[in-house]
């Protein structure tokens, strides 16, 4: 079941004044960006690994704090800042629907290692931050770039799997939603319905855009109680 209702608030979205905070360390700077030069678009609830990074951190992602708070986003921030300051851009051109082809079996979280490497962190196995969910929940995809969607897959790991003990491949996932197209905008709602879940899952979106053969592969944690 899909819902293409205007969602009620845009998500945190990055600020100049972060390459600010930036300029004062040479090494990342050379590197991070405050903003994407293109705008694209990534789920923001329940929150893609790495958008749930930046919103947590952005503002703060030099405290060490995070080393035993956040331990995943450490090491993503530490592997490429660039993962989260582009966390809308984690996207593969050209697809033409091959998206197993495309995309090998434990690379599912970067999109197969897509922007030469750029969210390979992302496929750590490991205790990521979750968001709590029902068995019936509406995932928010916000689309800086209202690119549209000519559909979006929704899947999420079996029951059994551990996402904190290895990097899902294909045969780990369960198809629950199915969606047509969603004219172009910003925000787009997809209400899922699953049933049996318990513990932590990868709830793993697949969003095809409308405007060429762009295809965004996004991992977000989630906990089923």
């Amino acid at each position: 079941m899909t819902n293409h209702d205007p969602a009620p608030t845009a998500p945190r979205l990055p600020l100049a004044a972060r390459a600010l905070t930036l300029a004062a360390l040479p090494l990342l700077a050379l590197t991070a960006t405050a903003a994407p030069a293109s705008a694209h678009g990534s789920v923001v609830d329940p929150a893609s690994r790495n958008y749930g990074c930046f919103d947590r951190w952005g503002d703060d992602h030099l405290n060490p704090a995070m080393e035993q708070e956040d331990p995943l986003c450490w090491q993503a921030w530490r592997d490429d800042p660039n993962a989260m300051w582009n966390w809308n851009g984690l996207y593969r051109d050209n697809v033409g629907g091959d998206h197993q082809g495309q995309v090998p079996d434990g690379t599912l979280c970067s999109g197969g290692n897509t922007e030469g490497g750029r969210y390979d962190s992302l496929d750590t196995p490991g205790a990521w931050e979750t968001t709590p969910v029902a068995d019936d929940f509406t995932i928010h995809l916000y689309d800086q770039a209202s690119h549209g969607a000519d559909y979006f897959q929704v899947y999420v790991t079996r029951q059994g799997f551990d996402p904190t003990a290895q990097a899902p491949g294909w045969s780990d996932l369960e198809l629950v939603e199915e969606t047509g197209q969603y004219p172009p905008g910003n925000d787009y709602l997809i209400d899922v319905e699953t049933s049996g879940y318990t513990g932590h899952h990868i709830v793993y979106t697949i969003w095809k855009a409308s405007h060429q053969d762009q295809v965004y592969y996004l991992c977000s944690d989630v906990d089923f109680g």
